[in-house]
This record gives C-alpha cells, structure tokens and sequence, in this order.
C-alpha cells in the first residue's frame, strides 16, 4: 500500500464514525431537523447540525449551524457518521457569516441524489433562499449549484416525488408553499403557491409530505401556544386540497422550543424522526434527534406518538447497553442523570438509592450465542447488590452482581447462568440500600 492510498484510508477510518444508541441516537454531535430516507433498503439520515456558537458567529444565543453530516443505519441502532457533506463556506451563493444552515432535505431519482438546503445569500438580502447539491452516492459527495434556486424565499425545503415521477418542492415562507420541480430537480417548473387549509395563527414551519395508501399526509411544527407540537392535514394529491387531521406529537415534556419532523417506512414499521434538547436541557438551541414508532387507525389517521427514552431497534447483548434509557422505571429509589455535566456526549447514568428498585431495558438481542458472563461499567462509594432478571421484575435470574466499593468507574465481570437466546427484556434491580452507579452493562 503506498503513501497516498494509507493517508486516504486513515482520513476514511476518521470520518466513518459508529455511533450505538437509543434516543437519541447521535451522541457524538448535536442534531436537529432529521429528515430520514431509505435508499437501497439502508435509512439514510440527513439532519440539520447544531454547535456551541463562538463570538462572530451568527447571531448571540440562537442556533448555531455551519455545515451538514449524513448518518445511515441499517438495524436503526447502530449508526455511522459519513462525515460533512455541505458546508457554508463551500457553496458559492451563501453569505458564510450568517451560520444559518437550517432544516435540510435529500431525494433520489434518476439515479442522483438531491440535496436541498437553506441559508441566507450574500449580497445583504434578508431571509433565507433555498439551494440544491447533487451526488452519485447518497452520502456523497455532493456538489452545491452554483446558484440558488429561482423563486423560492424561505426555509424548511422538502421534496417529494410522486408515484409518476413528478417531482415537488414544498417549503415554509408567510405560510407553506408548494411547486412542481422540473425534471433536472433543480429548477422550479411551476409557479409558486401557498397551501390552504391549514393553522393561520401561530407560527408553521417544517412541512413535510409523504403518502400512505393514496393518502398524502402534510405534516409540520405548529405554536398554537407557547412552544411546537407536531400536527398534520390530509389531502388527496400532493398539493391538497388539504384538512386538518390532528396532532402528532403533544408539546415537548422538557420543553424545547422547537421540533421538527420526518416519517418513513422502514421494513414494513412506520417511525417517526423528530428532535429534543436531551444532550443540552439547559439550552434549547443545541437539539439531538430522536426516533419512535409511528401507527395508524383503520381510517387513515394517525395515532399520537408519545416519545420516549428507549426508543426503536433491537440492542445487542454484547453491546454496551446503556440502561438509562429505560423502558420502564421503578417508582422510587432509582434516577438518571449525565455522568459529566460538563460533556453532555458521555451520556448518562443510573443512579440505584434503595432496596428493590429497578430499571427495565426492553429488545436485548440475546441471538444464539453462549454466553457466559456479563460485565457492567458501575461505581459505589459503599459497595452493593445488583441482580439482573429477563422478561420483567419477576423474571429468571441470570445473575447477581457484588459491587466492590469504589471512588472511581470500574468494569466489573460475573458469570450469568440461564440466559435463552432470542429478544428479551432486561431488568436490573438493586438488593440493598446503598447506592450503586450504573454506565452500562454488556454480556460476553
């Protein structure tokens, strides 16, 4: 192997980072905006990418974004990062001071890949304009146009392209808007028009379309309060008419000022990609994007998805099971919080305080493995008990773990015993009062 061939294959190693989690499912980076696709039986990610804004950058206090990655998964638990795939300083109509790289959008068709993206343009003009890069790879490299795309103001694009190959682009300015794309996906072929129908007070943002049974189902962020919830309209064709149908999402728990959503079909499961502020509860404008499944009544409606820490996907039992994205949660004597509040990206932790509580963590995939012990990544000043059972609180189980006394973080390793291959839930429960600090457990 020569030189060049080296250095390309270390930049490769770099860039393609594995992210393992639940919700939510990027650890490495803030994210926000998700707009999922499946191209080639593989869900293709592609949010907008939040960071920590310095002086100069953008505007004091409010979001904070320069460029955008692409993630892909096929188990939607293990994640790759690909790595940026536009950056403002690297798109020739985009002022690369403004920091404004909001909600993005890809299609495919005609064997390219469309990525649609706004910022604000240079020359001094105010809002934002819309512009396109195109790849032969979903994870690129995409190249920008050199021009933004003729008439069309505002943020937020989505594309979609219909069951004959029409292709449109739909759009958030003094409402929503919609146009037919000409067949290069590029250029608009149609006039602009807004889309009727929907909320006139409160703010709207973030349409995005998708069809299910010859129902098209436009769906957005909506203030009809004080922070977005998650609604939709249904209509017959891809620009409507449109009627209001009802809310996907309630208002966030936590409350995060915004969120922002796309849904799709992954091997027969519908799910729902939307954002929180879990990596940054204490600054809303730093968001990670999460994933739940997504139903739907005998009608067509849509069920209300409730969000939640587990989320969607089967984990490995040889994974490093973070069980602080709990399933289910004892009542008492057990809580979850960062284990270093200064960088949010390690995670979390669970904290066991009394007898008999407990965490569950549904979907382990425990295969057809033999597996033989288990290790956990805990600390305790006093030492204690830990028991983990299968199925439920009453389960078998597998193993009963001493937790030496420690001021720091240790891997402790126990044998495990009647353990049944196949997908089960885990249950981790404390035998005595002293406290106990759980990062993960993982099975061997």
């Amino acid at each position: 192997m020569n030189v060049l061939s080296r250095i390309q294959l270390l930049l490769l190693l770099f860039v393609l980072t594995t992210v393992t989690a639940q919700n939510p499912i990027i650890h490495n980076q803030f994210s926000a905006d998700p707009t999922a696709r499946v191209f080639n039986g593989r869900i293709y990610l592609y949010p907008s990418h939040d960071i920590l804004g310095k002086p100069g950058q953008g505007r004091p206090n409010w979001f904070c974004m320069e460029d955008y990655h692409v993630f892909s998964s096929d188990n939607l638990t293990d994640w790759t990062d690909h790595g940026v795939i536009v950056s403002q300083n690297k798109v020739a109509w985009v002022d690369s001071t403004t920091f404004s790289m909001w909600a993005p959008d890809c299609i495919n068709k005609n064997g390219k890949y469309y990525f649609y993206f706004p910022a604000p343009p240079k020359g001094g003009a105010r809002g934002f304009a819309v512009g396109a890069a195109v790849s032969d790879n979903p994870c690129g490299p995409f190249i920008p146009q050199p021009v933004a795309i003729k008439n069309v103001s505002g943020i937020d694009p989505n594309v979609f392209v219909d069951k004959d190959g029409q292709g449109y682009l739909y759009w958030s300015s003094r409402g929503f808007m919609v146009a037919k794309l000409n067949d290069n996906m590029v250029e608009l072929a149609s006039e602009p028009q807004v889309i009727a129908n929907l909320p006139e007070k409160g703010l709207k943002e973030g349409p995005f379309l998708f069809e299910r049974n010859g129902i098209y189902y436009l769906t957005f962020p909506h203030v009809e309060n004080k922070i977005e919830r998650l609604e939709y309209a249904m209509g017959t064709s891809p620009i409507g008419p449109f009627k209001m149908a009802g809310v996907i999402m309630d208002e966030s728990p936590v409350g995060c000022w915004t969120n922002h959503q796309s849904v799709v079909n992954f091997k027969g499961q519908w799910y729902l990609f939307y954002h929180s502020n879990d990596l940054s509860p204490k600054f809303d404008k730093n968001r990670s994007v999460r994933i739940d499944s997504l139903s739907f009544n005998g009608d067509g409606t849509i069920r209300k998805v409730v969000p939640t820490f587990r989320g969607v996907g089967a984990t490995a039992a040889t994974a490093q099971i973070q069980i602080d994205r709990y399933s289910r949660i004892s009542d008492k004597g057990v809580s979850v919080s960062f284990i270093d509040t200064t960088t949010t990206f390690a995670g979390w932790k669970t904290i066991f305080a009394a007898k008999d509580a407990w965490i569950q963590y549904n979907a382990v995939d425990f295969g057809n493995l033999k597996l033989k012990s288990v290790s956990i990544r805990s600390s305790s000043k006093t030492g204690g008990i830990l028991q983990l059972r299968l199925k439920n609180t009453t389960g078998t189980v597998v193993s009963t773990i001493n937790i030496p006394k420690s001021k720091d973080w240790i891997t402790i390793k126990a044998p495990l015993s009647g353990v049944k291959g196949g997908i089960q839930n885990l249950v981790a429960v404390s035998l005595s009062n002293n406290p106990i600090e759980v990062d993960w457990i993982s099975f061997e």
